[in-house]
């Protein structure tokens, strides 16, 4: 199993500004790519400041521009907010500055706040996005593409130019109900996934989804990747943790605002909402927690079938505090981990 780093999910407010939070993200990464992180991810949202970022593809080339070898991964690229005409030579574009090391996950986008403002009906997310994907892929695979469809109809035209690889960048599809995620596999995506706030059952199940698919594809399947999201802060007393699960908890009733509630924002910052979920179940379901306990459970993603452990780690901490956890994570949890994995006999995730 591989890591990835999610850059800052947490824009502090409109006094921290966007010139000191972007410039976090880019640090975040330098550091993550001298440490040994396999990659990296970036998310897309608009017009609000939970996973804040308008433009990843500008993002991935910023920071391809200030590291060496790790990849970047868009998580998610929300196709239903662009037009693939235009969007696909953006694609190829940013695929070419980033030398190769960007990873496309795309997504049909989960906050209804979000699309409804950008005049996308909430109901309409994923035939749009399925229809979106399908030109994309097109696009990027042939010329002379023309459609006929419900969102997208055109005559022949070329994407230019073309990309410098067939078919584009590397992909990665954004699921998280076990029977998508299924599905998807069996088509030959990696996968992109989350259980958000849900518990170990649903975890497993996402997972077992994803090795049914690949062990059914047999010798086509081999290569394909599952990416696993999870919220983590490496915790130095019982004090500090119980300030970071707090922490988090108001993460999550941000989250749950916008994912499932009604979407309410204050020029631009969501509010954080009550929570059924209680701070110690939360507390079973991320990984807020000692060194030495994180590496005993991230060692049952490995044992599992996860192939990249990504961690969300800026929910609401400061820069310092990221930057430490980042470190404390590359020094104390992953040699140990790799240890373990060594001994236990786990095959290297590979992957893209």
């Amino acid at each position: 199993m591989d890591f990835n780093l999610h850059l800052s999910m947490n824009y502090p407010g409109h006094d921290y500004g966007g010139a000191r939070f972007f410039s976090d993200l880019v640090e975040q990464a330098v550091l993550a790519d001298r440490l040994g992180f396999r990659s990296v991810s970036v998310s897309e949202h608009h017009l609000l400041n939970v996973g804040l970022n308008p433009a990843p593809l500008m993002t991935a080339v910023k920071i391809a521009a200030h590291t060496r070898s790790i990849d970047i991964i868009t998580s998610v690229a929300v196709l239903t907010f662009h037009d693939m005409r235009t969007y696909a030579g953006e694609v190829i574009m940013a695929d070419i500055f980033t030398d190769g090391r960007l990873v496309l996950g795309v997504g049909r986008g989960g906050y209804a706040y979000e699309a409804e403002r950008l005049g996308v009906p909430a109901a309409e997310l994923r035939a749009r996005f399925d229809e979106s994907l399908a030109v994309l892929r097109a696009l990027l695979a042939r010329e002379e593409v023309s459609w006929d469809g419900t969102y997208y109809k055109f005559k022949p035209l070329t994407v230019m130019p073309r990309p410098a690889r067939p078919g584009g960048p590397r992909m990665m599809m954004a699921v998280m109900n076990p029977d998508g995620i299924y599905h998807c596999a069996k088509k030959g995506f990696n996968i992109l996934t989350t259980p958000l706030t849900g518990d170990k059952a649903q975890f497993r199940a996402q997972v077992d989804a994803f090795r049914r698919a690949k062990t059914e594809l047999g010798e086509a399947g081999r290569d394909l990747i599952l990416q696993a999201s999870r919220a983590a802060f490496v915790t130095t007393s019982e004090a500090h943790r119980r300030a970071k699960l707090e922490q988090a908890q108001r993460h999550y009733g941000q989250l749950d605002n916008l994912y499932s509630g009604p979407g309410l924002l204050d020029a631009g910052i969501a509010r954080s909402l009550p929570r059924t979920q209680t701070v110690e179940e939360l507390a079973e379901n991320i990984l807020v927690c000692s060194a030495a306990e994180m590496v005993d459970r991230l060692g049952e993603f490995a044992e599992c079938g996860v192939d990249r452990a990504s961690l969300v780690l800026n929910f609401g901490s400061s820069q310092g505090e990221t930057l430490e956890t980042i470190h404390r994570i590359a020094e104390d949890v992953i040699p140990r981990l790799s240890e373990r994995d060594s001994r236990e006999g786990f095959p290297d995730a590979g992957g893209i």
